[in-house]
């Protein structure tokens, strides 16, 4: 079993290329998100998989939530558990959280790795440059491909690279609690009221108002996957955002 969150697709590549690999199933976290389950049995010879992006040197607040509910039950006395922390600029102590979760559980964590891949976070980075991005994907297929060698073999220890110590990526939550607010996002004039950003919204904080999407939440996740899978990139954070394009993982598709 591998529990994934993916906004834009990153992570559920890494879920679904390691699953694929070692013959695993994947959970999305925000697949049946009306339905979403906190219970995780791991069967005899199962291993468990926790893959997530890191937000803000942390972990994004719906993977805080999912994990904080969870309750894992297992055949095996102890289960080979790694967490994979997919990162842009540092992985923070993203993998230090879910490992304090997975602890909390009753479970200890085998293998940690993270691997950078094309960083979504659109308000500060630009993904208009095509080529960089392909060479980024690149280079995050070796990363991934080694991560899976490891896996089979069972391999134990951490491999992140450009951690953080807790304390900083603690201090970056507040500045994450600001940037999350809903009323830094807003609708342009493109907008055709498609509703894909609504069906898209992992925690249903939009809604349809004179045919036009608004935010009925103060705050959201704020992992832009309704900026990102917008048709008309009507959808826009401040006015940091027009000129940096939009992003989904291109390879998802491959692993259907």
């Amino acid at each position: 079993m591998i529990i994934y969150f993916s906004a834009t697709g990153n992570s559920q590549y890494v879920s679904k290329k390691i699953a694929k690999e070692i013959n695993e199933k994947t959970y999305s976290i925000i697949e049946n998100k009306n339905t979403r389950k906190y219970h995780i049995h791991i069967e005899k010879d199962e291993t468990l998989g926790v893959v997530i992006p890191t937000y803000f040197w942390g972990l994004p607040t719906i993977v805080e939530e999912y994990l904080s509910k969870l309750t894992i039950t297992s055949e095996n006395k102890n289960p080979y558990i790694y967490i994979i922390t997919t990162y842009g600029t540092t992985p923070g102590y993203s993998a230090g959280y879910v490992k304090e979760h997975l602890n909390r559980c009753g479970y200890k964590v085998n293998l940690q790795a993270s691997i950078k891949m094309v960083d979504t976070w659109t308000v500060m980075f630009d993904l208009t440059g095509k080529e960089k991005i392909k060479q980024q994907t690149i280079e995050s297929d070796k990363e991934i491909d080694t991560i899976i060698t490891r896996i089979k073999n069972r391999n134990q220890g951490k491999y992140v690279a450009r951690k953080i110590p807790k304390f900083i990526s603690n201090m970056a939550q507040l500045w994450y609690d600001r940037s999350r607010k809903t009323k830094n996002l807003h609708i342009t004039k493109t907008c055709t009221g498609c509703k894909k950003c609504i069906n898209n919204c992992p925690i249903n904080a939009i809604t349809l108002v004179n045919n036009k999407p608004s935010w009925q939440k103060e705050y959201c996740v704020m992992c832009l996957r309704c900026l990102h899978i917008c048709p008309t990139f009507s959808i826009q954070y401040n006015n940091k955002t027009q000129k940096h394009g939009q992003y989904i993982n291109p390879y998802i598709k491959k692993l259907d």
